[in-house]
């Protein structure tokens, strides 16, 4: 209101906030989407902005303006007009952000303005959220040739069961005789791809669907997080990365200045294992009844042994915060190597069961055609 005030001689038109929603110059390509490379520059910007000493308003309209994406853009805006309109940086942040801003974003600026250290904060989130980035990136590169690989098998296949063999299968019949029992293997299976290749496809399909609506219940999450868990190469992955997020998430919100419980209430809400996401939500109910966290992660079974140790041990020496950043780094090399080994494996046996299948097809036809000459 006062900045109403100071800018504007008279008012000629009220207009509710929102109003122009559906107006079509509003509309935003791709939605509401955090871009998490945009997302971690700007709270760079912002720690080196507030750290000049340059007003909260002021550094809000000057990162948005620099930065380069959209939503973010948007929100910089609204949140800077509120808070030259008196509402604080984070009650504005999880406002104007909804659901589009993590947990432990929120609360460690909420966190930077109890103690006077909103600087420190965009800080310490530039670092955390820059780590999350890369892993998340190196992930998707490592899995990204195999994927391509495996996309690539299978279309291999389908395309020599539908339309190559059954040429062949033609040129058989055309000459009678005996053909092997490979070869009539191979014939069976074409036929079956051929004849139900759409009933193939609808039945796959209904059933992703399904998976995906079970997947959506409570259940349904907390059973496919549970399996993925106990994946022979996956599982291990999943593993280090729940370890990794945790000591990393934890070691932020500690060092941000919040209590343990709300440190582990908001860790819980950030690990993408729903699984082991629920299981440390019961942990802050039972720290919050005064259990230590090292014996209730270890009752709860979620985390590696090592994990659980050196939280005791940082308990017992109060160095929980230093001790944090140290097994999370060791855990995202554990991480990394995990990747590193997961494809490693992976590439050779799609190799294999490609060049398998192939050898398949070709030793069938040969014997097929070892059969004819036979015959002449």
């Amino acid at each position: 209101m006062e900045r109403i005030k100071r800018t504007c001689s008279y008012v000629e038109k009220l207009t509710p906030l929102g109003a122009d929603k559906k107006s079509i110059l509003n509309f935003e390509i791709g939605g509401n989407k955090l871009n998490a490379k945009a997302f971690s520059i700007m709270c760079s910007q912002f720690s080196i902005i507030l750290n000049a000493g340059i007003p909260v308003a002021r550094a809000c309209h000057l990162v948005a303006d620099k930065i380069g994406d959209r939503v973010l853009h948007r929100i910089l805006s609204q949140v800077a007009d509120d808070v030259e309109g008196g509402r604080s940086l984070s009650a504005s942040f999880a406002d104007r952000g909804g659901d589009l801003f993590p947990a432990t974003f929120v609360e460690t600026v909420r966190a930077g303005e109890e103690t006077g250290s909103v600087d420190k904060s965009f800080d310490t989130m530039h670092e955390h959220f820059d780590k999350v980035m890369k892993l998340k990136k190196k992930l998707r590169g490592a899995m990204a040739y195999p994927l391509f690989v495996l996309v690539i098998a299978v279309i291999v296949v389908i395309v020599l069961m539908v339309k190559v063999v059954p040429t062949f299968t033609a040129m058989f019949e055309d000459l009678g005789g005996e053909l092997p029992g490979i070869t009539k293997l191979l014939i069976a299976i074409s036929n079956f791809f051929r004849d139900y290749i759409l009933l193939i496809i609808a039945i796959g399909s209904l059933l992703y669907f399904a998976f995906r609506i079970y997947k959506n219940t409570e259940k349904g999450k907390l059973k496919v997080a549970e399996i993925t868990r106990e994946l022979p190469l996956a599982g291990n992955i999943s593993q280090l990365s729940s370890a990794s997020q945790f000591a990393s998430t934890m070691g932020t919100m500690l060092g941000a200045g919040l209590p343990m419980v709300r440190s582990l209430s908001i860790t819980a809400r950030t690990l993408s294992n729903y699984y082991v996401s629920k299981q440390v939500g019961k942990i802050a109910v039972k720290v919050e009844e005064g259990r230590s966290v090292g014996a209730s992660l270890k009752e709860a079974g979620v985390m590696p042994d090592l994990l659980v140790d050196m939280i005791t041990v940082g308990e017992n020496t109060g160095e929980m915060e230093q001790t944090l950043k140290t097994i999370s780094n060791y855990f995202d090399v554990e991480l990394d190597g995990a990747i590193a080994a997961a494809v490693a494996k992976l590439e050779p046996a799609i190799m294999v069961g490609l060049a398998g299948i192939a050898g398949f097809v070709v030793v069938a036809i040969y014997m097929s055609m070892f059969s004819m000459y036979s015959m002449m």
